[in-house]
C-alpha cells in the first residue's frame, strides 16, 4: 500500500513535527509519562518502569527518558520519508516486526502513543499543528497494524 502525502501535507507534516521535535527527550518523556499514567496496563511491557508510580518519578527515570526520545527519533526516521513510502515501509516494518514478535506489544498501544502526541502539539501550538500531523499517525497506526496481522496477531 503506498501513501498519498500531497507535497503541501508533507511540508506541513514537517513543520508541526519539527516544533514537538526541538525537545525531543522532554517531549518524548512527557508522552510516555502520560501514556503510564493515563493507560497504567501499559507499563506491564517495561519492566523497569514497573514499580513506579508517581508521574514524578518516571519523569527523572534515565530508561523512561531513554525510551521517549527512542520513540521520537523513529517518528523522526519516518518523517524522512513521507514522500517515499518503500524507505517510510522500511523503517516501519522491522520496528512493527520486533514489537509484534519479540517484545509483544499489544497494537493498541499506538494509537494510544499518537493520540497523545497529538494531544501534546495541540496543547503546545495549536489545533492547525495537531490536525497537520493527524494523517501521519493514521499512517504509522496503519502500516503497524498491517505488520501485525502480517504477523499474526
Amino acid at each position: 500500500s503506498t501513501m498519498s502525502f500531497s507535497e503541501a501535507e508533507v511540508q506541513s507534516a514537517r513543520g508541526a513535527w519539527e516544533k514537538i521535535f526541538v525537545d525531543a527527550e522532554d517531549n518524548g518523556t512527557t508522552v510516555l509519562v502520560r501514556m503510564f499514567t493515563e493507560h497504567p496496563d501499559t507499563k506491564s511491557y517495561f519492566t523497569h518502569f514497573k514499580g513506579m508510580d508517581s508521574a514524578e518519578e518516571m519523569k527523572q527515570s534515565d530508561q523512561v527518558r531513554g525510551h521517549g526520545k527512542k520513540v521520537f527519533a523513529a517518528i523522526n526516521d519516518m518523517m524522512q520519508h513521507l514522500d517515499n513510502s518503500e524507505a517510510f515501509l522500511g523503517i516501519v516494518n522491522p520496528l512493527g516486526k520486533k514489537h509484534a514478535t519479540q517484545l509483544k506489544i499489544d497494537p493498541k498501544n499506538f494509537r494510544i502513543i499518537c493520540d497523545i502526541i497529538l494531544q501534546l502539539m495541540e496543547e503546545k501550538f495549536g489545533g492547525d499543528c495537531k490536525a497537520s500531523f493527524e494523517k501521519v499517525t493514521n499512517e504509522i497506526c496503519t502500516h503497524l497494524n498491517n505488520v501485525y496481522k502480517e504477523e499474526g496477531w
